[in-house]
């Protein structure tokens, strides 16, 4: 068994230094040329000049080989540990065939060095060089990634950490990162290809005549006539994806070690492209210090969900020789694994997977015990629901016999006119309730502590107190069959004249609003935004990604003050690839017009 561990207070630091003393795989060579050798895990750089190469080969995870985009010769890419009030400056070279790009997933930077092509800059050409170079204005833990093509599923991505400027007020004997992802041997586009032919082609998990799930015959039925899944959680799963920590499969024993009474600090970052992951560690009670790279008032839970994109720092005792952190896909269909060890080669047993989880009616957007009885809800037939569902937290009622027959899932009368109806709407939530206080798909039953965005609250007060001056409505559309996704009715290659305009220093309240059965992981480039969580006035927690859950709404209150256009998308890879994208533009100040539009 492989022993691998990334100890990075103290550790040895690769410089990136001068470009000409790299070795040829990282000097662009082509990677098959020196037998596809593409290593597992990642070196570490940093200092105020560094140099990134983006090239290509075959990697053998578990057993199983596959394409893969590297940088620096690695997946994941290189840790770029930066420092706050410094100025660094980011060369990227592209070995590639095709174009490339860096996007720095967190990082205030100016817009035309955010690197996503056609929206802040035009893309780096093979054979050619993009320099970023910008101030770093902020610590924490981050990542970045590339926004060209599919890359990113191929292995395109790395951890960011920096360190603050001041005294951490994190306190750690140790500080290590753990970056999810996922290994396929199946290229990116094949994937996208079976996708778009069948929504339900990787669910080795659907729903037949003989399962064990919990389900009544007549709940049987009715997902049935609504042609949906009731399983249908993650698109691509376990029955393609190795799920990694660090690059390495659960098989190959990563390790982070300590010493008993140790603190360890664990920055914990998903990099995957379709992934949600439940994690957590049996025995041990964590505490999430920072969401996003942002210190928050520590919170003690037992598990956590982190949405695609997301960060959590967090900070724990082990007890024992070894403990074991388990990071679950959301459906239960993989698991990345790692160990806490007090020597190396140490375990602590793995649980199994668990059972998998079922949407509910509140995936469904029908909140029964949230419902505004002012709106449309009132047109339902209530004496035909089915109350034996089991409900989420946003729908605590016992739900008894249903029939779908008096509801309408595709009624788009109930869509506001900023939406455009079409064909690739198939489904509108009758009843969407504010999901801020849910801890994920399949994490409502656990018998223990789960974090909800609810839990998070600033850990310094926010620099603006302002009032958003108004409320900007955006609908997260989709149509599941055709495997088409939008925002209000309208796929990004539709709407590229038509960015969400924002005037400078604007402070709005955004409300997105979820009409699909599947939890979105919504980013906004180039800012931070608050979360409308019920935090105390001035403490609410600034994230850069935010999961909507299905069926429901979740609000953010943004503070425009970056000027340029900016990317705005969902962070599951296909779905941004599918069209759930768009161009948010905050305009100069003193008023002049962003230059998208």
């Amino acid at each position: 068994m492989m022993l691998s561990r990334r100890r990075l207070m103290g550790a040895g630091i690769v410089g990136a230094g001068v470009f000409g003393a790299m070795p040829a795989w990282a000097r662009g060579a082509s990677l098959t040329q020196h037998g596809g050798a593409v290593r597992t895990g990642f070196d570490e750089v940093s200092g105020t000049h560094i140099d990134l190469t983006v090239s290509e080969g075959m990697r053998v995870v578990e057993g199983r080989r596959g394409h893969t985009v590297a940088v620096n010769g690695s997946v994941p890419g290189p840790l770029l540990r930066l420092k706050e009030g410094t100025t660094v400056r980011l060369n990227v070279h592209n070995a590639l065939t095709e174009d490339t790009s860096i996007h720095w997933h967190g990082l205030l930077v100016p817009f035309h060095l955010d690197g996503v092509p056609g929206v802040s800059f035009p893309g780096i050409s093979p054979g050619a060089s993009f320099t970023a170079e910008f101030p770093v204005r902020q610590a924490g833990t981050y990542w970045w990634h590339s926004h060209s093509n599919l890359q990113e599923q191929a292995g395109h991505y790395g951890p960011i950490v920096v360190d603050p400027i001041e005294p951490d007020p994190v306190q750690a004997d140790r500080d290590y990162v753990m970056l999810l992802s996922e290994f396929t041997p199946m290229h990116p586009h094949a994937i996208m290809d079976k996708l778009k032919k069948g929504e339900g082609y990787f669910n080795y998990q659907q729903t037949s005549f003989t399962d064990d799930y919990p389900l009544e015959a007549g709940q049987r039925r009715m997902w049935g006539r609504m042609r949906m899944m009731a399983t249908d959680i993650l698109d691509v799963t376990g029955s393609t994806y190795t799920y990694l920590a660090n690059g390495h499969g659960p098989q190959e024993g990563l390790e982070y070690l300590f010493n008993p009474g140790e603190r360890v600090r664990i920055r914990v970052i998903n990099g995957s492209a379709m992934s949600f992951f439940n994690v957590r560690i049996p025995g041990a009670k964590i505490q999430v210090v920072a969401a996003d790279g942002l210190n928050v008032r520590p919170v003690p839970v037992q598990e956590f969900q982190i949405g695609t994109a997301e960060t959590y720092d967090i900070v724990v005792e082990p007890r024992g020789e070894a403990m074991t952190i388990v990071a679950e896909a959301m459906d239960r269909s993989g698991m990345a694994v790692a160990t806490l060890a007090s020597r190396p080669g140490a375990r602590a047993p793995v649980p199994a997977l668990r059972d998998p989880p079922l949407l509910t009616m509140a995936d469904m957007g029908m909140n029964h015990g949230g419902m505004d009885h002012g709106a449309k809800g009132d047109e339902m037939d209530h004496s035909q629901m089915d109350h034996s569902m089991p409900a989420k937290t946003t729908a605590p009622e016992p739900m008894e016999s249903m029939d779908m027959s008096g509801m309408d899932m595709r009624d788009t009368s109930r869509l506001p006119p900023t939406v455009e109806v079409g064909p690739g709407i198939d489904m509108v939530a009758m009843n969407p309730v504010d999901r801020m206080g849910d801890p994920g798909i399949g994490l409502d039953t656990v018998p223990h502590r789960v974090l909800t965005y609810k839990d998070l609250v600033a850990l310094k007060r926010n620099d603006d107190p302002r009032t958003p001056s108004r409320m900007l409505e955006i609908h997260l559309t989709g149509n599941m069959e055709r495997y088409m996704w939008s925002f209000d009715g309208e796929k990004y290659s539709s709407v590229t004249d038509h960015p969400i305009r924002f005037a400078y220093d604007e402070r709005v309240r955004v409300k997105l609003v979820n009409n699909t059965m599947m939890a979105h992981p919504i980013h906004l480039h180039g800012h931070f935004f608050e979360l409308v969580n019920g935090a105390p006035e001035g403490f609410q927690p600034q994230k850069h990604t935010m999961i909507v859950q299905p069926g429901g709404y979740a609000q953010f209150d943004l503070t425009a003050d970056e000027p340029g256009d900016w990317a705005f998308h969902c962070h599951l890879l296909y779905h941004m690839h599918s069209g759930m994208f768009q161009v948010v533009s905050v305009a100069q100040s003193g008023g002049a017009a962003g230059a998208a539009g």
